[in-house]
């Protein structure tokens, strides 16, 4: 059974850090594309970051040198490292399996409120 489980969000002021993991167990997580998505209830659903099976990174723009996509595949883990926080960074943090035709599994996400 495919199973992601995310942990680390929080509530943090503006221009603060987080790090947000994900432990992933029933499929071969090292040769898997991985996602981070967010959901804010007035944006909807955004796709944030991606860390390829081979390592290679991608990031929406309004988080381009602030997040860092990791992952430990000795561990089976894929992180998200939340540097200078916004308010907009404010969602639910979601990981999720990338396949061909989409991200076909998903975690039950981890909630990041940025308020001072």
């Amino acid at each position: 059974e495919v199973q992601l489980v995310e942990s680390g969000g929080g509530l943090v002021q503006p221009g603060g850090s987080l790090i947000l993991s994900c432990a992933a167990s029933g499929f071969p997580f090292s040769n898997n594309d991985m996602t981070w998505v967010r959901q804010t209830p007035g944006k909807g659903l955004e796709w944030v970051s991606q860390i390829a099976a081979d390592g290679a990174t991608y990031y929406t723009d309004s988080v381009k040198g602030r997040f860092t996509i990791s992952r430990d595949n000795a561990k089976g883990t894929l992180y998200l490292q939340l540097n200078a926080l916004k308010t907009d960074d404010t969602a639910m943090y979601y990981c999720a399996r990338a396949a061909l035709l989409g991200l076909d599994y998903w975690g039950q996400g981890t909630q990041v409120t940025v308020s001072s």
